[in-house]
């Protein structure tokens, strides 16, 4: 069985790491060479092009930015999904919205290839410790041939039925982030108007019922004003675009998320798109 990893970021790099941690031999591919070197200490074989990297594989784990990476890498004439072996299994772990990962799945089945979408929730710490919660876009019988990778990469592995579902779900997911980080951000700022201690709304509100579990470790980023990134803005960003792409696909309105996107999309425009996330505390805090 010969195991393919596409994308070495944040998350792809930790991800691929847990999958040789539990002795599961991978080849790895990276746009940035450099990327690769920490895998290939622990034993991965490392290949230039990704067309090396897919060809003879059976499965073949993306872990990219943006569609249009997706499209760079795979779907163009030529590219990745060309030289892979008929009845390959393709899965694509990328946030992007439900319709491309529709389109991945024809474009795929044209080819003779198999296509799974299994976008993640989680960040860093989650991917370091194998934490990470997958969506999967197939049904459990579909899931089953990558069930032990899955396993081996995160806590908690969640079946959707059918392609696009996961894409689906972890819109859903990081729609509800975003805003929830928000949210949290503006009520900490007017507690200090209003005369609250910082430090005791930073260890009381994340507690309570009301608030999101993992403002817990946010709040602690907000603390210090350190925002090494576990998320980077720019890709929530990215994330709320393709949430509001997918809301006029399906005729829907996105009033509150569509809000938050553009707030994000200010804080991006501030420089603010390779910190993470939780730095649109310190953006809204700079103009308060």
């Amino acid at each position: 069985m010969k195991i393919t990893f596409a994308g070495l970021g944040i998350m792809g790099s930790r991800m691929a790491a847990n999958l040789l941690k539990n002795n599961i031999e991978i080849t790895v591919w990276n746009r940035t060479v450099l990327a690769t070197s920490p895998l290939r200490d622990l034993g991965a074989t490392v290949v230039h092009t990704l067309t090396e990297a897919v060809q003879d594989a059976d499965i073949v784990f993306s872990m990219l930015s943006t569609p249009e990476a997706i499209t760079a890498c795979f779907l163009e004439k030529g590219a990745a999904l060309s030289a892979m072996q008929d009845s390959a299994l393709w899965v694509d772990c990328t946030t992007v919205n439900p319709s491309f990962s529709r389109k991945a799945a024809n474009a795929a089945r044209a080819a003779g290839i198999r296509f799974i979408d299994a976008p993640v929730a989680g960040s860093k710490p989650q991917a370091e410790a194998a934490q990470l919660a997958f969506f999967v876009g197939a049904s459990p019988e579909q899931a089953t041939e990558i069930q032990p990778y899955l396993e081996v990469m995160g806590a908690k592995v969640i079946t959707l039925g059918e392609v696009g579902q996961g894409a689906s779900f972890k819109m859903l997911v990081n729609v509800m982030l975003a805003q929830s980080m928000l949210i949290f951000s503006e009520a900490v700022l007017l507690g200090e108007k209003l005369g609250l201690d910082k430090d005791f709304l930073l260890n009381v509100l994340p507690g309570l019922p009301v608030s999101a579990p993992f403002t817990k470790f946010k709040a602690e980023m907000i603390r210090e004003d350190n925002y090494d990134v576990q998320f980077p803005l720019e890709w929530m960003h990215k994330d709320l675009h393709l949430a509001a792409l997918t809301a006029y696909e399906e005729d829907q309105p996105l009033y509150l998320a569509n809000l938050t996107k553009e707030i994000f999309a200010a804080a991006r425009a501030d420089g603010m798109g390779r910190l993470d996330f939780a730095s649109i505390h310190r953006y809204l805090e700079q103009r308060s």
